[in-house]
């Protein structure tokens, strides 16, 4: 983070996603495009995303000390359709906002209009590597994270620039949409491997690709993927192509595999990823070599039943707010401990994320949903990342409490090019110059690799 940015809630460390998917109605075969009826609306999709213009304020900005020419813009208190987290976007995403962001909301309903809540602004530090086809996309702008409110149905905000803002500021008011039903654990069948047809009733393409990737863990339209033993997960990892911790063949009844045992993940499936928004198809680096861990500085007035209602709306927020191609994180997890499988492409590969810019080549990024900076994470949080390394990097023969060594694909600590050894679990303040993912979750990390390595057999 530059110094000089002065935020009260810490970078959020929400990487990721670029091309939305566009959903088009074929057109009328029989008349000209001219003249062609009107085809019927598309099903509107769960969520919705209010993009409001701002607007210099004036008089009011001088009350909030802005500079000479720096041109404070906002939005007077309104009413407006029901949304439930909010963000800050640009033309530019090559253009810093330089500044503070303010906002303050009312729930649904009616009621008393909360304090106004800083929004964190530097956001750059997420998101793809430079060099890449998502870190080029066209549809990429500028964003501040984004912020949980809850369920609101009123909004005023206030920008103050440090110097000139950046062009084309939107406020994004984020509608989650209702959670999706879920069928009763004894409706999910207990074999694994045997995906069902994808263009079963109901089930998009996106959604059906979604779900294969997993095949091999549970069934197609699973909701969760169960928890294993050490001893069922070592079997598994044998079957696995780019498992590196469990050798086959016949020394394989005599090595000693260092994998942590699979635990419980609930499935994009599960939380309510809506396919149809995210870009096609998957995008994989060749392994996994460190984790790092974020923080979303979404904040951390949320229930673990709303969960779903977070990821879905960063979801829409990176994808339809900020341009990326999905979500942006790897994986996800909740004050409660509960594990969320985040972008697409399957939770044992090496699927390439959009967290910690300039390292997303050979990394996972995992994000805990909430707010660290001053705040303890949760311990039940901290047992979730140590139980998911062990896992994860164990798939790749990875020793929680060893380093490795990556390249860096350009940042503001490391130079393009440059070899930078972590340690296997880090932060994303390890890699790029940010508060993420905030002192106090940082201060946890040890813990972390130690858990996570005894999780492995290592200790």
């Amino acid at each position: 983070m530059r110094a000089s940015l002065a935020s009260s809630i810490a970078v959020t460390c929400a990487a990721v996603l670029a091309l939305p998917v566009s959903l088009t109605a074929p057109a009328a075969a029989t008349a000209p495009p001219a003249a062609a009826p009107a085809l019927p609306p598309a099903p509107e999709l769960p969520g919705s995303t209010q993009s409001l213009p701002l607007e210099p304020l004036g008089a009011a900005t001088r009350a909030l000390g802005d500079t000479a020419g720096s041109g404070g813009q906002g939005l007077t208190r309104r009413d407006v359709r029901p949304f439930s987290l909010v963000g800050v976007v640009w033309d530019d995403p090559a253009a810093p906002l330089h500044g503070t962001v303010q906002v303050r909301t009312r729930p649904t309903g009616g009621g008393a209009w909360s304090p106004w809540q800083d929004v964190e602004t530097h956001n750059e530090e997420h998101g793809a590597d430079p060099d890449t086809a998502e870190g080029a996309a066209r549809a990429l702008r500028g964003s501040t994270a984004p912020l949980w409110v809850g369920d609101s149905d009123g909004v005023e905000i206030r920008v103050r620039g440090e110097e000139p803002l950046p062009a084309g500021l939107r406020l994004e008011l984020v509608d989650p949409g209702e959670d999706p039903a879920t069928a009763p654990e004894e409706a999910v069948p207990r074999t694994r491997g045997a995906a069902a047809p994808a263009a079963r009733a109901g089930t998009s393409a996106a959604e059906g690709a979604a779900s294969a990737v997993n095949a091999r863990l549970a069934p197609h339209g699973a909701t969760w993927i169960p928890a294993l033993s050490k001893e069922e997960t070592e079997i598994e990892a044998r079957t696995m192509p780019q498992a590196r911790a469990v050798p086959a063949g016949p020394a394989a009844a005599a090595a000693k595999p260092y994998i942590g045992p699979r635990p419980k993940i609930i499935t994009r499936k599960g939380w309510g990823a809506d396919e149809r928004i995210r870009e096609k198809g998957f995008v994989y680096t060749k392994t996994i070599k460190a984790a790092f861990v974020h923080h979303s500085a979404t904040g951390n007035n949320y229930t673990c039943k709303q969960a779903p209602s977070v990821l879905r709306s960063i979801y829409r927020y990176h994808v339809k707010s900020s341009g990326w191609r999905d979500f942006g994180y790897n994986f996800a997890v909740d004050k409660c401990g509960n594990i969320y499988e985040g972008r697409a492409g399957g939770v044992t590969k090496p699927v390439m994320g959009a967290h910690t810019l300039g390292f997303n080549t050979n990394s996972m990024g995992i994000a805990v949903l909430g707010t660290f900076s001053r705040s303890a994470p949760p311990a039940a949080a901290v047992t979730a990342i140590a139980r998911l390394t062990a896992w994860k990097l164990g798939l790749h023969g990875v020793n929680p409490k060893g380093t490795s060594y990556l390249i860096s694909g350009g940042g503001n600590l490391y130079k393009k090019g440059k070899k930078v050894r972590f340690n296997a679990i880090a932060g994303h303040r390890d890699g790029f110059a940010t508060d993420c993912p905030g002192g106090r979750l940082y201060n946890k990390l040890g813990t972390a690799r130690t858990s996570s390595a005894k999780y492995q057999g290592r200790l």
